[in-house]
């Protein structure tokens, strides 16, 4: 039996508290089947972005001719594509694991071990324990149960990243942000795409305006079946067919395509370790459970990341990972924030959001103001020939302290910052926001002017707000 000071398991935001054990002096061993990184680098957050930005640049040259300028997509290198978002991560993974290789106080076993008893696992044909363990085990592509599917071939958000030439035609089985952001990247790379999703709406976790103005958006571009449930899956010649039912009256539709993409989210990898057998517990989604400390019900055992299922985003484990290794170290523990959680999908147009949505702010109980903004009235947004997109925030009444904000647009994901540093702070007020001096014309006004148009929702509130700013 191998004793360790510290053992991590998963090499994603995991390697964050790995690094700095070692850098206290501690002897540390890391657990990951590979490639090193985790899912971000690997299998998502990059990989995908490095393949929906060339998307975004096609949209944009397509839509070219309202502000003036005829161009037009010739052709798309889907090689050249794929073969530059390979070579980054590769890149990446084997800067990392080289590493990790060269330092001596941290031992990496390549393989899928599991807990044997009371802070012991089994991993490569050694028994390891430790004074401390990190469970920051990730999560893996969940694949739904619909009748027939496993007699064809489909594509993931794993396998995706490998193929070598896009099909004509694409269905997705998925309206969440991989199902969303996937049809963006192949429709906008000239596949036929269709999306086939249960809910009534697209990213149905969203603000229901925002789903609804990206459900049209992304309308103009691919064909969309919101309250559609996938029943049975089957090929016929060179042709996937996706039988699906229609949840509002009954009826059955058939929709085929060259392939099928399944996105039906995402199944925590805490099976594959038997946490059980050293008293940690999950919950019925299979997650591990842990407390505000990131602490499982076993003394000395963190998790953190995917593995818990709280907010699945890389942003969120890196920041629980600070959490969890000073919770590890230091007497006085620190809770977990989630109050200003920020998330993007990277879709066109795209969204971000953080905080409380509208409606779950008035089940909390909290008097609100609502304010939203148009990039249309703002001069930045004149010259980009009016885009769809909005701002939506939303602020306590008494307190004006930021409760949330929602945005659907061109850069969205950079705009919604300012709001997010300040929920950040120990007020969290918007006046920072409505008295700092905004560039003009810049696009950072629709911000401003969704906090300069704040409204008791008592009152009937609309779109149709400050006039443009010239």
């Amino acid at each position: 039996m191998k004793h360790f000071d510290v053992l991590v398991i998963g090499t994603g935001s995991g390697m964050l508290v790995a690094s700095v054990a070692v850098d206290s002096g501690l002897k540390v061993a890391v657990v990951d089947n590979g490639p090193m990184g985790g899912t971000c680098i690997n299998r998502g957050c990059v990989p995908s972005k490095m393949l929906i930005y060339p998307s975004d640049v096609a949209t944009l040259i397509r839509g070219a001719s309202k502000l003036g300028v005829n161009a037009s997509v010739n052709s798309i290198d889907f090689r050249n594509i794929m073969t530059r978002m390979h070579t980054l991560v590769a890149e990446d993974t084997g800067s990392q694991a080289r590493a990790i290789e060269a330092t001596p106080q941290m031992k990496w076993y390549k393989e899928t071990g599991e807990f044997t008893n009371d802070y012991t696992f089994q991993v490569s044909g050694e028994t390891l324990r430790a004074d401390r363990i990190y469970i920051t085990s990730g999560s893996r592509v969940k694949i739904p149960k619909i009748k027939g599917l496993d007699t064809v071939d489909y594509l993931t958000s794993d396998t995706v990243l490998e193929l070598q030439e896009p099909s004509k035609s694409l269905i997705i089985l998925g309206g969440g942000y991989i199902g969303v952001e996937y049809g963006h990247f192949f429709s906008g790379i000239g596949v036929k795409t269709t999306l086939v999703q249960r809910p009534p709406t697209l990213l149905k976790n969203e603000e229901p305006e925002v789903s609804e103005l990206l459900k049209l958006e992304l309308q103009k571009r691919m064909d969309i079946y919101t309250s559609h449930e996938a029943v049975e899956v089957k090929q016929e010649g060179n042709e996937k067919i996706v039988v699906a039912k229609n949840l509002a009256d009954g009826s059955l539709k058939e929709f085929r395509a060259e392939a099928l993409m399944v996105a039906a989210g995402r199944a925590p990898n805490s099976d594959l370790l038997k946490p059980e057998r050293t008293g940690v517990k999950v919950d019925e989604r299979g997650f591990i459970k842990v407390n505000e400390y990131l602490e499982t019900d076993k003394k000395n055992i963190w998790a953190f990341g995917d593995a818990i299922g709280k907010h699945m985003f890389k942003h969120v484990a890196n920041y629980e990972a600070g959490i969890a290794w000073h919770n590890s170290v230091h007497d006085h523990k620190a809770a977990v924030d989630y109050s200003a959680v920020p998330h993007a999908v990277f879709s066109e147009p795209q969204i971000t959001s953080v905080g409380l949505k509208e409606a779950e702010a008035k089940q909390q109980g909290y008097k609100i103001l609502v304010g939203t903004a148009l990039y249309k009235d703002t001069a930045m947004g004149a010259a980009m020939g009016e885009p769809n997109g909005f701002v939506k925030a939303i602020v306590e009444q008494n307190t004006g302290r930021i409760l949330g904000a929602h945005i659907i647009g061109p850069e969205a994901s950079i705009l919604i910052q300012e709001v997010i540093n300040a929920m950040n702070t120990a007020d969290r007020s918007y006046a920072p926001i409505i008295q700092s001096m905004h560039i003009h014309p810049a696009m950072p006004e629709v911000v401003q002017n969704a906090f300069g148009n704040l409204q008791p929702t008592e009152h009937e509130h609309t779109h149709t707000l400050t006039c443009r700013q010239h």
